[in-house]
């Protein structure tokens, strides 16, 4: 069987996984403390799809709520948390899809400078704040309590320190750095918790999505058909993907990444329908 990847890191495609008649433009993927997989489904209907590691499929929910799915979060305590760029909100979901929290006003955005106005991601940092993207209607990043009161925002539009053209995710790792993806400038912006400037890392191709793995590895879905390897301090251990619509290959723009406790990767695309693939670590 062939393997993708780079380095150490090396995969086999699981093929047709998650392959069932709900599935369309998936927009981000995470996966729960039992390594259950949710698929945050764009198209046909927006909804969350649930499966097991194996591609069983288990369930479906959200499709009474959710308008543009963007991006998606699971706290270690399996709360999950949701983005969506058409009614502006961050949602706090259970496991099983009740809604335990709504950020923002529906179909409301915020003010300027305030949120939300199409929000792309929000996670928890360690200590149980919430940080979230702001996303493609506005240059932002907010800090906030875990009851959304807004304790630090920052940004702007721009190509400088601190300024962006759209923060497109945010991650949080364990030192309290906050890793800004900007897509439209090719970067990620690095930050201390109080919105300092820290660093930057230009050599990206249009970031879309960033995964932090338990031996803290960066991952970055890029939108050029590829997966960028790095440690927290910048340094590229490796890139690999092409761009085809055969097994394995992206055929348009990697846009969701997650990994599991094996070490397995989910890969969502967002341009093209039916492009979600499992990827094996082969050890």
């Amino acid at each position: 069987m062939a393997t993708f990847g780079t380095g150490d890191y090396q995969y086999e495609v699981v093929e047709g996984w998650g392959m069932i008649p709900q599935l369309g433009l998936v927009s981000g993927v995470a996966c729960d403390s039992n390594d259950r997989v949710y698929v945050y489904n764009r198209s046909p209907q927006p909804a969350m799809l649930v499966f097991e590691a194996d591609g069983t499929f288990v369930a479906e929910w959200g499709k009474d709520i959710f308008q543009k799915p963007h991006g998606i979060w699971i706290s270690p305590e399996d709360e999950i948390y949701t983005t969506d760029t058409i009614d502006h909100t961050v949602r706090k979901f259970s496991l099983d899809g009740d809604l335990l929290q709504t950020f923002g006003t529906v179909n409301q955005p915020g003010v300027p400078g305030m949120p939300f106005n199409q929000p792309t991601r929000a996670v928890l940092s360690a200590s149980g704040e919430m940080y979230v993207s702001d996303g493609y209607g506005q240059s932002r990043v907010h800090r906030m309590t875990a009851d959304g009161e807004v304790i630090v925002s920052w940004g702007a539009p721009g190509t400088g320190p601190g300024e962006f053209n759209l923060p497109h995710d945010v991650t949080v790792d364990h030192n309290d750095r906050v890793y800004i993806l900007d897509r439209g400038n090719l970067r990620c912006q690095i930050f201390n918790n109080n919105g300092e400037f820290l660093t930057e890392w230009t050599d990206l191709g249009s970031p879309n999505d960033l995964f932090i793995d338990s031996d803290n590895i960066i991952h970055i879905a890029e939108a050029r058909q590829s997966i960028c390897i790095m440690t927290l301090d910048g340094d590229i251990i490796g890139r690999w993907g092409e761009k085809g619509t055969a097994p394995g290959q992206f055929s348009d723009s990697p846009h969701g990444i997650w990994i599991d406790s094996k070490g397995d990767i989910y890969v969502s695309e967002v341009i093209a329908e039916r492009r979600f693939q499992k990827f094996a670590r082969v050890y």
